[in-house]
């Protein structure tokens, strides 16, 4: 049957294609034509109009589409006490092509004072009639691709409280998201994947750190961040391979980190990336436990505008419940549309087309 709670049967995973009105503002605002008040405007304008189009196309919840962002975890990660974005020597090397060169490092002690994405959040929850989710990158994040050396050694000689601050800082977050009326939060998260990509784990090793007991200690951060979560808000996780331009990063199946994962952390929801071959199958969903967790099985592709065919979908679907049972799973395009502001390679009526589908195959599948 369909769910009443999050994540719903047809979900998706959050940000949208920028529409070109927005970037057009963003761009005169970068050359100081419109005032940061004017730039404000427009998103709201163009929020609005996302969300009304989440709602056309028959899904149960709404984003702002991450249409404020310049980077689906940066712009969160900066507005933490003790982070700043900060200028490198060179981009994220995708497939073919590389982000703007940009990170984030740590100066001092991290922690949650206040973030403009509560207010983002409330814009959301004010507009729309659906359940409005918010998406904010976990905490593992801010270590994994960063590592030591964008560490204040000064503020953590020891990184075991640097882990404890970034754990301590996320709880805060979640409970002033759930303060201004969140309900459903999700924590997107690459470091999932990369745990799964040998040649990203050599990378790891190769810039000096040590990647043999990171998935506990990554378990244990996100665990005690949701520990104290309202019963009433729901939590869930995206775990990404990767998504610049149409490109990816990682390759590998979930098997090396499916039992931590899937039973080792306490996430209401996993959405899962299964649109190419690069994913693996899908035997590490036998690691779900029975009960109330769903996967959200990622098998409509965000990264081009080919639609793909419903029975296709439905043969896939069939074949997840082999080995997680299909009242425990979802469908979703497998990432988000634009996680960084120049967006994926399709059309916005293309995006909505494979949000559409996402509504239909789950009515046909779950029924109405």
């Amino acid at each position: 049957m369909q769910r009443e709670a999050p994540p719903f049967r047809a979900d998706h995973v959050g940000s949208l294609l920028r529409p070109a009105a927005l970037k057009e503002a963003r761009a005169k605002h970068e050359r100081r034509e419109i005032t940061a008040g004017a730039l404000r405007a427009v998103e709201d304008r163009e929020i609005e109009k996302a969300i009304g189009k989440q709602e056309e196309v028959g899904l149960k919840l709404a984003t702002d589409g991450e249409l404020r962002r310049s980077w689906w975890q940066f712009d969160f990660l900066k507005g933490l006490d003790g982070v700043e974005l900060y200028q490198v020597g060179d981009g994220i090397v995708f497939h073919g092509v590389k982000t703007k060169p940009e990170s984030v490092r740590v100066t001092g002690r991290v922690g949650f004072s206040a973030h403009p994405h509560i207010d983002d959040f409330r814009f959301v929850k004010e507009h729309a009639r659906v359940m409005p989710k918010m998406t904010v990158p976990a905490p593992n994040v801010l270590h994994f691709r960063q590592g030591r050396r964008a560490i204040s050694k000064d503020a953590y000689p020891d990184l075991d409280a640097f882990f404890d601050d970034v754990a301590d800082a996320y709880r805060q977050a979640l409970r002033a998201f759930y303060d201004a009326g969140c309900r459903y939060l999700q924590l997107d998260d690459t470091v999932w994947a990369y745990l799964c990509s040998q040649d990203e784990l050599d990378k790891l090793r190769t810039r000096g750190e040590a990647a043999d007991n990171l998935q506990a200690i990554y378990a244990r951060v996100i665990n005690y961040a949701i520990a104290e979560r309202p019963a009433d808000m729901t939590i869930t996780t995206h775990v990404c391979r990767g998504n610049f331009r149409s490109t990816w990063i990682s390759s590998g199946g979930y098997e090396p980190v499916a039992e931590t994962l899937l039973a080792g952390t306490n996430y209401d929801g996993y959405f899962l990336e299964y649109d190419s071959e690069r994913a693996g199958g899908f035997e590490p969903l036998r690691y779900l436990p029975r009960g109330n967790k769903i996967v959200v099985v990622g098998v409509i592709t965000s990264k081009s505008g080919q639609l793909e065919n419903r029975d296709a979908i439905k043969r896939r679907l069939e074949e997840a419940s082999r080995y997680a049972s299909l009242d425990q799973l979802a469908l979703s395009p497998q990432c988000g549309f634009a996680s960084t502001e120049e967006g994926n390679i399709l059309t916005e009526e293309e995006q909505w087309a494979k949000l559409r589908l996402a509504v239909e195959v789950a009515q046909d599948v779950w029924g109405n």
